[in-house]
């Protein structure tokens, strides 16, 4: 009898969400295991390479998820900047409802393993490469110039990530709602003008 392939999506989606809060080191492998409810075999038959290959396969998997919805936001809004904000919106409730507890869900990770681990350091950069790209294809499509679309949406995933940072500390959504405003700003300054 062979191992059912819904147990390799279980293993993955329970590793991102106990990674995301407790992060690598804090959680193990027969936690993953009796979270996702998956036998323990097929946790080694689809991951030879053990807690470290999981761990690139969750950043895959919680960064697909993430990189999803920035594009159904872009589509969604008629700009960039109502896009930004829009996502900002979401990351403010989400992040109030987890009570402060949860922040990017591939960044406990990536701090943790990278740049020792090169297929979680290949799976991250891949992944904010795809968030960088959804946002510079808004400003293009706003009217933006390549380049400079390319740098401000790289500029708005760093502040992001470091709201998120400030946000967990300080327990509230102040961080995250004033990079929002800050970065929609410059979103509209670059698609009005071009450059």
């Amino acid at each position: 009898m062979t191992t059912q392939p819904k147990h390799r999506e279980r293993i993955v989606r329970t590793a991102a969400m106990l990674f995301r809060r407790n992060g690598y080191a804090a959680t193990g492998t027969n936690e993953i295991v009796a979270v996702s409810g998956a036998p323990k075999g097929s946790l080694y038959h689809y991951f030879p390479g053990g807690k470290a290959e999981i761990a690139a396969e969750a950043v895959r998997h919680a960064g697909g998820v993430v990189t999803a919805t920035l594009k159904a936001l872009t589509a969604q809004n008629v700009t960039a900047a109502a896009a930004i904000r829009a996502y900002g919106r979401l990351l403010a409730g989400w992040f109030a409802r987890s009570g402060y507890r949860e922040g990017c869900p591939i960044a406990t990770t990536i701090l943790e393993l990278a740049p020792a681990t090169q297929p979680v350091t290949a799976a991250g950069r891949a992944v904010f490469q795809d968030w960088v790209d959804v946002f510079a294809s808004a400003l293009e499509r706003d009217g933006a110039d390549p380049a400079r679309a390319a740098s401000l949406a790289l500029t708005a995933i760093a502040a992001f990530q470091g709201a998120l940072i400030l946000a967990r500390t300080a327990q509230n959504e102040t961080a995250v709602a004033e990079t929002t405003a800050e970065i929609a700003n410059l979103f509209e300054g670059v698609s009005r003008s071009g450059r």
